[in-house]
């Protein structure tokens, strides 16, 4: 297998579930670098210059919220799933569970 192909192939797989990730982690409070370090560790590699214009994004769709906390030395913004964000959560985690079962009916050749 190609590694270059596979790798293409497998960063646009993961660009449309880090939404779902970034929605599920956020149900938490948490902070940007924070939340690449726990999308790392369950397997999403996400470069910074792409999640921190997403979390603005979902901020300005109403999916997040964001408060500042001042009490450390470093101010550091934190986000979480807004009402609407876990609603949407709620609906795309449907969606995917309805897709990996066709993909998964397509992958051992039974079609419905």
């Amino acid at each position: 297998m190609d590694d270059e192909l596979l790798g293409g192939h497998l960063q646009e797989l993961r660009r449309g579930t880090v939404v779902l990730a970034c929605l599920s982690i956020l149900k938490r409070p948490g902070y940007g670098y924070g939340l690449l370090e726990a999308l790392d560790k369950a397997g999403f590699a996400v470069e910074a210059n792409t999640l921190y214009p997403l979390l603005r994004r979902l901020e300005k769709q109403g999916l997040l919220t964001s408060s500042w906390d001042t009490g450390e030395a470093r101010p550091r913004k934190f986000y979480t799933t807004s009402e609407q964000g876990r609603e949407l959560l709620e609906a795309l985690l449907r969606d995917w569970d309805s897709l990996h079962g066709s993909i998964r009916q397509l992958n051992e050749g039974r079609q419905s």
